[in-house]
């Protein structure tokens, strides 16, 4: 065996190629990077470098053998796991909320995917971690700490429902903020002090919007502010609200501080003439409709429905 400062020194160097070879080195990386060493010199340093849990082993498909830097902050958690386990466990937490598939596990680990998949079972079972279907890739499972929940860019947050946009939950919510954005323009009226004070006193904050659509319970899901801004702001874009921005001192908010973001129900003063909602002026088709053909106005279901007619 080298002396122990030598078996030190050599201890350290693979350590330091295990930080630089981040997929995980073999013997044949040692060797290259120390030819004077012997490979039975090399074998006793990684196995007290397993011993004393600072690597861990695995095996690629064609049987060599890897050596990956192991982290501590996750060994208490997984005490006792075999190695393939600690390494998928420690690239599943990097992942954090985003998530991750087997075969990403599997490039990242050298594993093969068998032994992906039996190992991810059983963290599984020891309930380390937990399986989620994103709405971009509805067919694969993607993995995260059973801790944490996923990320809602992936999960579609409140307006999915089993990975489907949940689009008669949307159009409540719709109805219910702009009922409530009418309750208060009627209060408001009531107001002395002339139209603007009107305007002013109808604005509400989506916070309290929030308080509202929570307080009536029409949902079981937990909403967010960021959640009913989108609403909100949908029917800005719909042309039924209008947004404003609130001050720190801005007191139709309620808030402590900070931008506040203000919402009025739209009254029109005069009514929408029809010419402007004809359907013609948003059809893909417009060029291609005549008086005779398969794309005529006789047949067209947008403008029996615009004319309130039954055909």
């Amino acid at each position: 065996m080298a002396s122990t400062d030598l078996s030190a020194e050599i201890e350290q160097r693979v350590l330091e190629l295990c930080g630089e070879f981040k997929q995980g080195i073999t013997y044949q990386i040692i060797q290259n990077d120390m030819p004077q060493l012997k490979l039975d010199i090399i074998v006793q340093i990684i196995n007290k470098l397993l011993a004393t849990s600072r690597v861990d082993m695995l095996k690629k498909d064609n049987d060599i053998l890897v050596f990956k830097l192991r982290d501590p902050g996750t060994i208490h958690r997984i005490k006792g796991a075999e190695p393939e386990e600690q390494v998928v466990y420690k690239i599943i937490e990097e992942c954090t909320t985003s998530g991750i598939w087997a075969r990403e596990i599997r490039a990242k680990s050298n594993l093969h995917l068998n032994t992906v998949e039996k190992v991810l079972r059983k963290l599984e079972s020891k309930k380390l971690i937990k399986s989620f279907n994103s709405v971009m890739a509805p067919k694969k499972k993607s993995y995260l700490l059973y801790e944490l929940e996923p990320d809602r860019s992936l999960t579609g947050g409140a307006w999915y429902s089993d990975q489907q946009f949940d689009s008669e939950f949307v159009d409540i919510l719709n109805q219910q903020c702009c009922r409530f954005l009418e309750d208060k323009l009627s209060t408001a009226r009531q107001v002395a002090g002339g139209p603007m004070a009107v305007c002013n006193t109808s604005y509400v904050s989506s916070k309290d919007v929030l308080k509202h659509i929570t307080a009536i319970g029409i949902t079981k899901v937990r909403l967010t502010i960021e959640d009913i801004e989108t609403i909100l702001e949908t029917l800005v874009y719909d042309g039924k609200v209008e947004r404003s921005i609130g001050g720190a001192g801005a007191s139709v908010g309620g808030e402590d501080g900070g931008v506040v973001k203000l919402y009025r129900i739209v009254s029109s003063l005069l009514p929408t003439p029809n010419i402007i909602t004809i359907p013609c002026g948003v059809c893909p088709l417009i060029k291609e409709c005549y008086h005779v053909g398969n794309v005529t106005a006789v047949k067209c279901r947008y403008m029996k429905e615009w004319l309130n007619l039954e055909w």
